[in-house]
């Protein structure tokens, strides 16, 4: 909250104190007025009845009024409607929720025009055209499952604030809005990022660069110094240099997905380990988690879009997989997944620079 705002909390308490004093002062006078005791009482609770009005007035503006106000925004965009604007001004909880709502609603129809824009590219001929169809309402299906979560999460918290009676209340219920809002945008970024990916959109930018210094960064950055970690990191790479030809950032982008894959399936105190070796001109990668296995009829399908893998601890938006797919194919990379003793193993073979 801004500084030097007021919270909904201090206004009601604010408005409250007047009106005792109020009240109380009204009453002195009444008691001093020069009429009979019962109608000077009479006149009192005329004042107090009109004072009340008066109260109930302020509260449906500064509460009930802009609550509803953004409830009714929540749901529009629980309905992937997100035209309408949240109205709602103020300097309060309820000014600032407004505001994030109003951005998120804007982030969300620009990521949906830039991904209609995307998409329009793939109809040059009538073959594109029905595959776009088709795409395109598979890809709505698939995007208003993953919504309809974190916007029905928003809209709860949205009317939960109307019986919320203290500020750290609503603070958590603006934090885990603005949690969701982030969470929405992150998927739709990578939904983005592969569609442009898959349309031909984005191209590779190769450089050559050294392998096994490049995964020592990466998974330092992903694994090392982690407080809560809970599993036995090993390495199995080579003590020289390796260089090879690839897009640098597309390639990390390969390789966190499958390493943040592996650190949220081991089991807690399971091994997790980095392989990289020479084979013929080729450098093969390879990342073990002991853990949980993937069945078998699965392992083909886990690099789609949107996929997941039912009743297992294997989770997330079904994208980073199919975002890594695309990468390796675009590099000519060979690439999969197996299941070995006692946990799952993602490998990619690419060439090593002559």
């Amino acid at each position: 909250m801004k500084k030097g705002s007021l919270s909904i909390r201090k206004k009601i308490l604010l408005a409250s104190k007047l009106m005792g004093v109020i009240l109380l002062v009204s009453y002195v006078l009444s008691v001093g007025m020069p009429f009979d005791e019962d109608i000077s009482f009479a006149f009192w609770l005329l004042f107090v009845a009109a004072l009340i009005c008066v109260f109930d007035l302020w509260m449906v503006h500064a509460v009930s009024k802009p609550v509803s106000a953004i409830n009714d925004a929540a749901r529009d965009m629980a309905k992937l409607d997100f035209s309408r604007r949240c109205e709602v001004e103020g300097r309060d909880e309820l000014g600032e929720l407004s505001g994030s709502l109003n951005a998120m609603a804007e982030s969300l129809q620009e990521a949906f025009s830039k991904l209609e824009h995307v998409n329009r590219m793939l109809g040059e001929d009538v073959e594109q055209k029905e595959r776009l169809l088709a795409e395109r309402k598979e890809l709505a299906d698939h995007l208003s499952h993953e919504m309809k979560t974190p916007l029905s999460v928003i809209r709860a918290y949205a009317e939960g604030m109307l019986d919320a009676e203290d500020d750290g209340k609503r603070r958590t219920y603006s934090e885990v809005i603005i949690a969701e809002t982030e969470r929405m945008g992150s998927l739709i970024t990578t939904l983005l990022d592969l569609s442009a990916l898959e349309s031909g959109a984005a191209q590779l930018a190769p450089e050559r660069f050294d392998f096994v210094e490049f995964l020592e960064t990466v998974a330092g950055r992903l694994l090392i110094d982690i407080p809560d970690a809970d599993f036995d990191l090993r390495y199995d790479l080579p003590d020289h240099a390796v260089c090879v030809d690839l897009d640098r950032r597309r390639m990390e982008q390969v390789l966190n997905n499958l390493i943040i894959n592996a650190k949220k399936n081991v089991r807690p105190g399971g091994v997790l380990k980095l392989s990289l070796r020479e084979r013929e001109g080729m450098l093969d990668f390879a990342v073990y988690n002991q853990g949980e296995q993937i069945p078998q009829e699965n392992l083909s399908d886990i690099w789609m879009k949107f996929y997941r893998v039912k009743n297992t601890k294997y989770a997330g938006s079904g994208l980073g997989l199919a975002a890594a797919a695309q990468i390796l194919s675009m590099h000519g990379a060979a690439y999969g997944a197996e299941n070995v003793p006692d946990g799952v193993t993602f490998y990619f073979s690419v060439p090593a620079a002559e």
